[in-house]
């Protein structure tokens, strides 16, 4: 599908990777209607910090996916809907389960019908990495069992079985795209990355964390927007859930000692109980098989192993240790 003469909505787009999806449509002069969550001070979340030049090229509607009827008049003359609205932390799942079954799975719902009766073109929704659990065997291809080991991830599978339902039920032209551990610029202190840079880069020699042991498949946020871009982009992706990883696998606490190697630092680590998933619920190991992706949508990160994490994590570390962002981080406390 070409995009270009489209109206692309996107949801979730005063997000992490909504932000830069949305950014990045604009520079490729594509027609953007971004979806945010309302607020009574008017905030845009993260598109507030784009420059003038894109945000004067962006509609932006706010609402709540909750809201079956703004969400249908926020759809209205769209042909593409990347849905990336969610609640994403996982500990605070643990604290509000409602919150994240009437926000991830109703609120796909109400997107999902609204994309059916609209009769949109191409509906991208998406998943997470969460959805497999610990792997059963790797590198985790999408075939890989459904395992939801948090409330938040459990969420997330209601939210994709809906969405595929929708394509088998009522031809609905649905694809679910399944990034892995995304990181880079503004992405929120509740993960592992952002909470190591913020803390080392306010002066703090003794870095709080969880379980070091897990390992994750990190993407750079760029090649995650690319994904998603060349999934809307394929027809080859409709009916297709697909993996969007790097295909390489890291623990967390050799992502950790990277980390403290790239800003010069030396540091000790202290396990903060608060910050330690409950025993059954962590998710042990993920690297991702990114064939499906590399076949269908012709897409290969662009940051791939260990040289491409020290590239990406030098970026995001740029990022942060700016005054003006790392400034809206709070690295002494626990986020959930």
């Amino acid at each position: 599908m070409n995009l270009q003469g489209k109206k692309i909505l996107i949801t979730g787009a005063d997000g992490f990777i909504g932000s830069h999806l949305t950014e990045e449509l604009i520079r490729r002069g594509h027609d953007v209607r971004a979806f945010v969550y309302y607020n009574s001070f008017g905030h845009w979340g993260w598109l507030d910090e784009s420059t003038n030049a894109i945000k004067s090229k962006i509609e932006v509607i706010a609402g709540d996916i909750r809201d079956p009827h703004g969400v249908r008049s926020a759809m209205h003359d769209c042909d593409v809907v990347l849905h990336l609205a969610a609640l994403i932390g996982i500990p605070y799942s643990y604290d509000s389960p409602d919150s994240y079954v009437d926000t991830n799975i109703r609120g796909t719902l109400n997107l999902l019908q609204a994309a059916r009766d609209l009769d949109v073109d191409k509906f991208i929704h998406t998943s997470t990495s969460e959805v497999y659990g610990s792997a059963q065997f790797v590198p985790i291809t999408e075939t890989h069992p459904l395992q939801g080991q948090s409330p938040y991830s459990a969420t997330k599978i209601g939210a994709d079985q809906i969405a595929f339902s929708f394509y088998n039920s009522f031809e609905t032209p649905v694809s679910i795209v399944r990034p892995f551990n995304t990181y880079g610029p503004r992405q929120s202190a509740r993960a592992v990355i952002p909470t190591v840079i913020t803390q080392i880069a306010n002066g703090n020699k003794k870095i709080k964390l969880g379980s070091l042991t897990p390992t994750r498949d990190f993407n750079y946020v760029a090649d995650t927007v690319n994904g998603f871009i060349a999934a809307a982009e394929s027809d080859k992706s409709l009916g297709e859930v697909i993996n969007l990883g790097s295909n390489f696998e890291i623990s967390i606490g050799d992502t950790v000692s990277l980390i403290a190697e790239l800003m010069g630092e030396q540091i000790e680590i202290e396990t903060d109980e608060l910050r330690t998933r409950p025993k059954n619920s962590e998710v042990e190991r993920l690297w991702a098989d990114n064939s499906k992706a590399k076949s269908l949508l012709g897409w290969a990160p662009q940051y791939p192993g260990i040289a491409g994490l020290k590239y990406g994590l030098t970026k995001t570390i740029d990022w942060f240790k700016q005054p003006k962002n790392l400034n809206n981080y709070k690295a002494n406390i626990y986020n959930t």
